[in-house]
């Protein structure tokens, strides 16, 4: 059973992208990339789940380098779940390539398709000589259908879900650094903290902090991430966390004084959910087994790395157990009175003013 599920009752989520194939039984995002790098297409492809970016970077790829240019004009079609049946997809898949060795079919938005029988009769047998890429966004097919049964066999069946607010990190520098950049700390918490687990997003707005970088220093600081992405470089969601970790009552109240000032800086539901992230794996971190090293600490909390694990060791300092359970708790009220629940008349503002008062005190 997940440690989540023990320590707080919560349902815990790993991302875990499924990949069956007629060799690999499962294969992360990373080495679907690496077989397709290497020029191995299959023949179908099922990309499925809530998180848009890996959909799109695979089936982008495929479009880009399945074919030579040349070979596009005749080989390649493009088409959307709201404008054909899946009867038209499979003669669309049926057709054989023009002077070339394979033809490529993406149906984007495949979530829109009304009918999948003629498209699970398909897969069952797939033509060798088209790659079938079906990208099924904000959701999933149910596995127990025939297209994912057979797709399994023949081809590649993917799930994209949503990355949690720990993963983010990772993703934010391994994005930054495959670039051929750097990114501070800061800068990383800056840009979890105000843009969330939107992949998409996130890229397009590094991509934008990128630009701005000169030839000669290739790093992302804060102050660029203030000046370009609109974050307040000392009033954030990131200082607000450092302070209520390090118990700096006075630092927190005068960035919640902020926010009550200026509304558009940050908002509360992105505000509690960061901070119950936080107190929910620290309550996990008071259960990881002796010695509580850095290193121990991360792999029981299933970080990919000790970047952060000082933030839980200082809480362990500053917090009790007990006090965790009892702010876990008061976060979830909160939560549901920002969003109007057993809260008739109470100012966002003034929910913080109390949740910081109650965390702290």
């Amino acid at each position: 059973m997940c440690k989540k599920e023990n320590v707080c009752g919560d349902f815990c989520g790993r991302q875990s992208i499924a990949v069956n194939m007629a060799v690999k039984k499962t294969a992360t995002y990373r080495e679907i990339m690496s077989d397709l790098q290497a020029g191995k297409f299959m023949p179908v492809y099922i990309l499925m789940g809530e998180e848009a970016y890996y959909i799109d970077k695979i089936s982008d790829y495929i479009a880009e380098n399945a074919l030579k240019p040349e070979e596009r004009d005749f080989n390649q079609s493009v088409v959307f779940g709201t404008d054909v049946t899946s009867g038209q997809i499979v003669d669309l898949a049926r057709q054989f390539p023009m002077l070339a060795d394979r033809q490529v079919v993406i149906v984007k938005e495949a979530q829109n398709i009304k009918n999948w029988e003629r498209l699970e009769i398909y897969v069952e047998k797939p033509v060798q000589t088209t790659v079938l890429v079906i990208c099924y966004k904000n959701g999933t097919i149910d596995r127990r259908k025939k297209i994912i049964t057979n797709a399994a066999s023949k081809g590649v069946v993917f799930d994209s879900k949503k990355k949690w607010d720990n993963e983010l990190p990772v993703f934010i520098k391994e994005y930054v650094n495959a670039k051929g950049a750097t990114i501070d700390d800061k800068s990383v918490s800056l840009l979890s903290d105000h843009i969330g687990n939107d992949l998409s997003r996130m890229s397009s707005e590094i991509d934008k902090l990128l630009l701005c970088l000169s030839e000669d220093a290739r790093s992302i600081t804060s102050d660029l991430v203030a000046e370009k992405i609109g974050v307040s470089k000392d009033f954030n969601g990131f200082e607000l966390r450092s302070a209520i970790i390090n118990k700096d009552i006075y630092k927190a109240n005068r960035i919640v004084e902020y926010f009550k000032g200026n509304p558009k800086a940050e908002s509360v539901y992105i505000l509690i959910p960061t901070l119950f992230s936080y107190f929910q794996n620290l309550l996990i971190a008071y259960y990881a087994p002796q010695p509580k090293t850095s290193r121990d600490i991360a792999n029981w909390l299933g970080m990919k790395s000790e970047w952060g694990v000082g933030d839980y060791i200082t809480g362990m300092r500053k917090y009790s157990a007990n006090k965790v359970v009892d702010i876990i708790t008061k976060l979830r009220e909160t939560d549901a009175k920002s969003k109007g629940l057993d809260n008739p008349n109470t100012l966002i503002g003034d929910l913080l003013t109390e949740l910081i008062f109650f965390i702290m005190h």
